[in-house]
């Protein structure tokens, strides 16, 4: 979770894009509560490689690997070298089994991982698969080759970016032997080179194919993804107890964060509101508004608002980044 997630700007000047929220939580704390849910046995630790975003982001991904009693650890790529690089820079935590995730995707899946495998990587069925990486597959599901956005068909089993590996050892010496022989792709290390090497040396690579794979990559993505996980987490209790609603009505599926105070307004379905928040004499639809935010006179749809906005007008779609102040000038 390096990147600076500029797909999502302005929503990224201020965190990571993993922190932001979908349906109430952070898309890497979700991420890693669908592994921890597929895995057989506990998670030790969980490492997080990130930029340089600060004391406040670290702290809040160490309370994440926290609260489902795993350790976290905190490495840094600071150069772009790709996604090989990237993974090579938590060396110290690639030791016994392994499960590397990029941190801005999710996914539904009903099955369990099986750590007796070599190897498995995630992948969905997609339409289009010239636009990812692809795998190809024999009759029993093992692995043949792995293809980068094939301009020919070959697959349509694109790979959403989640691998295990039963031996971290082996998997690291294959990423520093990319490094030490400077076998990349342009200026980028790809995890894909690292992959075909162990296929080629007879390490078995089986598929994990999941049921729903949503994308976070940029703001209607993850508008998308938070309505989907609304719906998927439906049954739960989503608004805070704190919650004051005066004459408003709320349409669920949608979260609601603590302290939240709604006037005069009709939220929802499949709104997400973070803690703290005022709307007045809204109607909002399919959006993420983020924690301590002032909306009001707003008419918005398929939209994201950061923390600490403060709005106040009307538009028909939003993408507005934290510490924002607008206002509707209605003078003529």
């Amino acid at each position: 979770m390096a990147g600076m997630g500029k797909r999502m700007r302005p929503h990224t000047l201020t965190i990571p894009k993993p922190l932001i929220p979908v349906a109430g939580k952070p898309i890497v704390q979700r991420l890693v509560e669908q592994i921890t849910a597929v895995c057989q046995e506990p998670v030790e630790e969980i490492a997080f490689i990130t930029g340089q975003f600060g004391e406040e982001v670290e702290n809040q991904l160490l309370e994440i690997a926290a609260e489902i009693g795993s350790k976290g650890k905190i490495y840094y790529q600071d150069l772009p070298l790709g996604t090989a690089h990237a993974v090579l820079c938590a060396k110290e935590s690639l030791k016994g089994k392994v499960v590397v995730a990029f941190a801005d995707t999710l996914f539904s899946a009903d099955f369990e991982l099986d750590a007796k495998k070599d190897g498995i990587v995630w992948v969905h069925k997609v339409k289009d698969p010239a636009a990812f990486g692809v795998v190809k597959t024999d009759k029993d599901g093992v692995i043949t080759g792995f293809i980068e956005k094939p301009k020919e068909f070959v697959s349509d089993l694109a790979i959403i970016g989640i691998y295990y590996f039963r031996d971290g050892e082996n998997f690291c010496n294959e990423l520093q032997y990319l490094i030490d022989n400077d076998i990349r792709k342009g200026t980028e290390y790809q995890l894909t080179d690292a992959l075909e090497n162990m296929k080629n040396k007879g390490f078995r690579f089986s598929i994990g194919q999941v049921k729903e794979w949503l994308d976070c990559g940029n703001k209607n993505a993850a508008v998308e993804t938070n309505k989907r996980m609304l719906e998927i987490h439906s049954a739960d209790q989503l608004v805070h107890p704190s919650v004051k609603l005066f004459d408003s009505l709320v349409l669920q599926p949608c979260f609601i964060g603590e302290n939240v105070e709604i006037t005069h307004s009709i939220i929802g379905p499949h709104v997400s509101i973070g803690k703290n928040t005022k709307i007045k004499h809204s109607i909002i639809t399919n959006s993420i508004i983020q924690s301590e935010t002032v909306i009001e006179n707003a008419n918005i749809d398929n939209s994201m608002a950061g923390s600490y906005v403060d709005y106040h007008g009307e538009l028909i779609e939003l993408s507005i980044g934290d510490y924002t102040s607008l206002t509707k000038n209605t003078q003529h």
